[in-house]
């Protein structure tokens, strides 16, 4: 499976945003962005106005590593939502939303996307019982989510979950930390994502 795996500071460089790669520790003082605002490379200084397609490109650019998926499973995704029903550029989030990986981020079972994915990867997580351990799995409306813990990984979960306290599960979830358990009150929709995302510039970017 193909992943990034550079300094991802780097991307919130380029991005001239913090994304929160790195989940809690992207708020401390360490944070390159704060240090160098400007974007990563030798012209990285130089101001470039950016015209239409370089603005459709950069914020395509940002919600692929917002969610961390690469390119050919991002144009997957927006075909999906393409021959979904309603406006294509909220599907597209809808799905994104949907991934195992961001719903167990969302629950704060993990500081960051990357370490939200290992749990899954790692078959922590259980769905209506049934073990899943792909972190692009679409979850569904009433699935439950379990976490099934090894002793020793049960204290990081916890201190995870207190690091990502002020982090507020959505309404569209329902979770009991005392139990680790989860269930998917509703779809997701544009309102519940925290990140300001111009989904409008995606699809005019892949409509050409």
């Amino acid at each position: 499976m193909a992943r990034y795996i550079k300094a991802v500071c780097r991307l919130c460089r380029r991005e001239a945003e913090k994304l929160f790669l790195k989940g809690t520790k992207c708020s401390g003082p360490k944070c390159p962005l704060a240090k160098r605002s400007y974007p990563p490379g030798q012209h990285g200084q130089l101001r470039q106005k950016l015209s239409n397609y370089g603005l459709q490109l950069r914020e395509k650019q940002k919600v692929k590593r917002i969610y961390g998926v690469l390119e050919k499973q991002f144009r997957r995704y927006f075909r999906m939502a393409s021959k979904a029903k309603g406006v294509t550029g909220r599907v597209l989030l809808q799905i994104l939303e949907r991934r195992l990986d961001n719903v167990v981020y969302r629950l704060g079972l993990g500081t960051s996307r990357a370490q939200s994915r290992q749990l899954v990867r790692h078959n922590f997580i259980y769905i209506n019982s049934k073990r899943v351990n792909i972190p692009s799995y679409l979850i569904d409306e009433g699935d439950v989510i379990e976490v099934k813990l090894k002793e020793n990984v049960l204290n990081k979960i916890r201190e995870n979950i207190e690091l990502s306290k002020d982090r507020i599960v959505p309404g569209w979830l329902e979770f009991d930390p005392k139990q680790l358990k989860a269930k998917v009150l509703r779809l997701p929709q544009k309102e519940d994502i925290p990140a300001d995302i111009k989904e409008q510039l995606i699809v005019e970017l892949y409509s050409k």
